[in-house]
């Protein structure tokens, strides 16, 4: 028999009598296990939960062998389990036997079930557990009992989480454990673990009164949404400075009535406020834990916080950020906005981990901007730390050392050291040029892309900005930026410089950078496809609104503009006359005029290199994107991880085609800058100066080490051994360049 909308309410009413019993937690699964059996008709109902190691042991069973219980550990994704945990979603089978992920145990007995209905049991997104029934007969569960037992799954991972019924936690604290990551953003610190999003202990999940329940979500979201609409008219949202649109998408989904009606219906059957708003949380989680696209993940992000924000409301707990950190925090969470991060105070932050979070996500970007350590991708490291649990965390090699010895601490502490004695260094150096010992002077330019970067120009002495990403003002919008809002953000990024250049790079969206409000077809190789400056004249509308923006921003100051991915002249050209329209068109509307704008573009499409001729008299500036040349040069994409490191960037055909843009860029009279990777590491960029380049943009963090070592360099001698390098067979360019280093004194 199918269950009914009154029999989750009947279940749940169950599970806190059983729960309100003096009993300790083996007793209580081994109650609710037989409870949710007779509820569900079903003859097995089992309780398998995630330990440390990944793997599902079966903790509770009706049905099955008792005996089975601790004795049945499933590997990660072994089994019908595994496979339920795997997708975070439902697995409804009639025949269970059948499907590929079957795994037999004869321990259990289960042999002589045939259909298989199992719900994962979720945790602040993260899957903790699997809940399953089972019957004799082959049936589809129907969609209500379906959603019933998924009510049940949400309910028990509240009360897991909460040590209600956690069976045994024996053996899951070890000392001295190594999690692998990716890093996100360089540095080494060591402190002790706050975790982003604290587990809000909800006292109540089961209502007594469910109109009532359904008047305090109410409530809470109309306090919500007054909240945001706070932030957003407040004078200190100058604070936030461009992730005012962050703000703006909490606002959306705010007032979005599918959100709320599905949170409505949770409550409609016998859950709290509070539980209903965890459980759609979970199946929202659910529902994109498999995708890949980083827009649709970045949305999941803003969602997510607007629902632990509205639980933090309904039960009256603090987040981290309100409570007092400890000075050497180390900031863990599943996932984050940008915006944020920037909540919490910098100073008692040393190190940002994330089990989710990619190099080029939006969190990644602002850690970087802060100089702040961060490790992402470490997978399932909330299953393994608890609050205030010591932790080293090495940006540099993507570790982090859970729990560490007193050994490993005391050999982190050393690295610390002699880092600061070098940041102490180059502290010194900052306002010294970045001139070579026989008097040759090397501009030293910085990346940029959002406000919170800015500071870092004063900070690190450079000259400049040489290349400013307008794009990532894009990426963390919900809607496309009015022309008002950009104009705003590029006249504040002027104003930040004051007399130092910065080059705009007209909007690089496409491949990896995708929108979510602009439409896209789906493309097979998207880095090679309809991207940049490709965009940006099949819609010139995009190009034409970011110009007008940049020139009326200006105020009669002069601009630089760089085009991104030109891979032939006409392109150039095309862009070109999008620029006189607007030029005509600001002088037509009585606007003034930038006192001078610079086009620039951006060398990275290998097929320019055999254009410069005709290119170089065309435009004012060249920049040389390495990051892109390098990957479209070795046919290798350099966010793989099996490929990235198949090339290397001191090989003799890179240098060659750098060699060649540089003397191109001389011939010309053309002033030419290289942005990208290469020009942060100290022995690339003393290469790029002896291939001819005197100006070179790279991250903030890289300028001190960069400028140490062209103010120890003699430049006369390095191009002359380089000049050798690539005339003669001396095998390994990189080693040989680091000799040179070595017995010339120069700091790298």
């Amino acid at each position: 028999m199918a269950a009914t909308i009154g029999a989750p309410r009947v279940l749940l009413r169950r599970l806190r009598e059983t729960m309100a019993l003096p009993e300790g937690g083996e007793v209580k699964l081994a109650r609710i296990v037989v409870d949710i059996a007779a509820n569900m008709v079903a003859e097995v109902c089992s309780i398998y939960l995630r330990r440390r190691d990944e793997s599902m042991e079966l903790v509770a069973t009706e049905g099955l062998n008792p005996d089975a219980v601790h004795n049945t550990h499933l590997a990660r994704g072994e089994g019908l389990v595994g496979l339920v945990a795997s997708r975070a979603e439902a697995v409804n089978l009639p025949e269970a036997r059948d499907h590929p992920s079957f795994s037999y145990r004869p321990e259990t007995g289960e042999e002589i079930y045939h259909s298989f209905l199992g719900v994962p049991v979720q945790r602040q997104g993260r899957v903790i557990g699997v809940l399953t029934v089972q019957n004799r007969t082959q049936r589809n569960y129907a969609e209500e009992e379906v959603e019933a037992l998924q009510i049940v799954a949400m309910v028990l991972a509240e009360m897991i989480a909460s040590d209600q019924l956690e069976p045994s936690r024996a053996g899951n604290r070890s000392v001295g454990q190594v999690v692998g990551g990716v890093p996100l953003s360089d540095g080494i610190a060591h402190g002790h673990v706050v975790l982003h999003v604290p587990r809000v202990a909800v006292d109540t999940l089961i209502a007594d009164d469910p109109d009532h329940e359904e008047k305090r979500l109410s409530d809470a979201i109309e306090k919500l949404r007054a909240t945001i609409d706070d932030m957003l008219s407040r004078g200190d949202v100058a604070r936030a400075g461009e992730h005012r649109d962050v703000l703006e998408a909490y606002r959306m989904f705010a007032h979005d009535r599918g959100w709320i009606r599905r949170m409505n219906e949770a409550v409609a059957t016998g859950l709290t406020a509070e539980a209903a708003v965890a459980k759609v949380q979970n199946e929202t989680r659910a529902r994109v834990v498999n995708q890949t696209a980083p827009f649709l993940r970045e949305r999941f992000n803003d969602l997510n916080d607007l629902s632990n924000r509205l639980l933090r409301m309904l039960t009256g707990r603090s987040t981290a950020v309100e409570e007092d950190l400890p000075d050497d925090t180390i900031l863990v969470a599943h996932s984050m906005g940008p915006a944020e991060l920037l909540d919490y105070d910098r100073q008692k932050i040393r190190a940002l981990v994330l089990e989710e979070g990619g190099h080029a996500s939006h969190v990644a970007i602002v850690a970087r901007a802060l100089s702040l350590p961060a490790v992402g991708q470490a997978d399932s490291i909330l299953n393994k730390l608890d609050t205030a649990d010591p932790v080293v965390v090495d940006a540099e090699a993507g570790e982090i050392h859970i729990r560490p010895s007193a050994d490993v601490i005391s050999g982190y502490k050393d690295k610390e050291r002699l880092k600061a004695q070098r940041e102490a260094r180059y502290a010194k150096i900052k306002d010294q040029p970045a001139k070579t010992k026989d008097g040759v002077e090397i501009e030293l330019l910085m990346n940029a892309g959002l406000m919170v970067d800015l500071p870092h120009l004063h900070e690190t002495g450079a000259a400049g900005i040489g290349l400013f990403r307008t794009e990532f003002q894009f990426m963390i919008a919900s809607t496309f930026p009015r022309p008002d809002e950009q104009q705003r953000m590029y006249a504040e990024v002027l104003d930040a410089v004051g007399d130092k250049p910065v080059v705009f790079r007209s909007l690089d969206v496409g491949g990896d950078k995708v929108l979510p409000y602009l439409r896209s077809s789906h493309e097979e190789n998207p880095a090679l496809g309809w991207r940049a400056i490709r965009m940006a004249l099949d819609r010139p509308a995009l190009l034409r609104t970011q110009l007008r923006a940049l020139m009326r921003a200006a105020q009669g100051r002069e601009v630089r503009v760089m085009l991104p991915m030109v891979s032939d002249v006409a392109e150039l050209e095309g862009a070109r006359e999008l620029i006189d329209k607007e030029t005509r068109h600001l002088v037509l509307h009585g606007y003034t005029l930038p006192k001078r704008l610079l086009l620039g573009v951006m060398i990275e499409v290998p097929a320019l290199v055999w254009q410069l001729d005709r290119l170089l008299p065309l435009v004012d500036f060249a920049s040389v994107g390495s990051n892109d040349l390098l990957q479209f040069l070795f046919a290798a994409d350099r966010t793989n991880l099996q490929v990235a490191q198949r090339f290397d960037s001191l090989s003799y055909p890179v240098l060659r085609v750098l060699g060649e843009v540089a003397t191109k860029a001389r011939t010309h009279d053309v002033p030419v800058t290289l942005c990208g990777e290469m020009a942060g590491e100290p022995i690339e960029a003393m290469a790029l100066v002896a291939l001819g380049f005197r100006s070179i943009s790279m991250a903030p963090s890289s300028i001190g080490p960069v400028k140490a070592m062209i103010r120890s360099l003699e430049l006369a001698s390095v191009e002359q051994s380089l000049h050798y390098a690539l005339s003669g067979d001396v095998g390994d360019i990189r080693q040989h360049l680091q000799g040179f280093a070595a017995t010339h004194d120069v700091e790298i």
